[in-house]
């Protein structure tokens, strides 16, 4: 008999609207120590997901170098650091939603699907988190430390290991 991804999943899923500010979406997730959720439209559609990892890719972009300043002079680079500050700070004061920073796409499995299938999806596309659909309706997640369960689980082990 295998595992399959009903038996694992997490059901509770805590997303966010999409209208969040990335600071209100940075203290949910630090609040409820997890890593990323799954994000809503107006209508409580899931749209997406955003991570810890798009809050700190956006601020690392918004404030990083050009690469093209290795061709600039020395006051050039200082006039180029100067007008980036100004446009951040700017920017720093208009709030960025979660919409702006959300990866836009889902990766989904059925309830039914075995596990060893999901571990290969994950694997594969470098992902920590999967939703599980019911008749194409979320019904929950699988995260790295749900697959990582499985190990301290004897009889799921068990399970997977007369199936492979």
């Amino acid at each position: 008999m295998t595992v399959l991804a009903h038996e694992i999943m997490t059901p509770r899923i805590k997303a966010v609207p999409q209208s969040w500010t990335m600071e209100h979406l940075a203290r949910f997730l630090t609040d409820n120590e997890i890593n990323g959720s799954p994000v809503t439209d107006d209508e409580g559609n899931i749209v997406g997901i955003a991570t810890l990892k798009d809050i700190t890719e956006f601020r690392w972009s918004s404030s990083r170098s050009s690469v093209h300043q290795a061709t600039l002079t020395p006051e050039e680079r200082k006039e180029a650091r100067r007008l980036r500050m100004a446009i951040f700070e700017e920017m720093g004061k208009v709030p960025v939603e979660v919409r702006d920073i959300m990866t836009p796409s889902l990766l989904c499995v059925d309830e039914l699907t075995d596990v060893k299938d999901i571990a290969q999806i994950m694997i594969r596309e470098h992902l920590h988190r999967i939703f599980v659909t019911r008749s194409e309706t979320i019904t929950g997640i699988i995260t790295t430390s749900d697959m990582l369960k499985l190990i301290s689980d004897e009889a799921l082990i068990q399970r997977v290991a007369r199936n492979a």
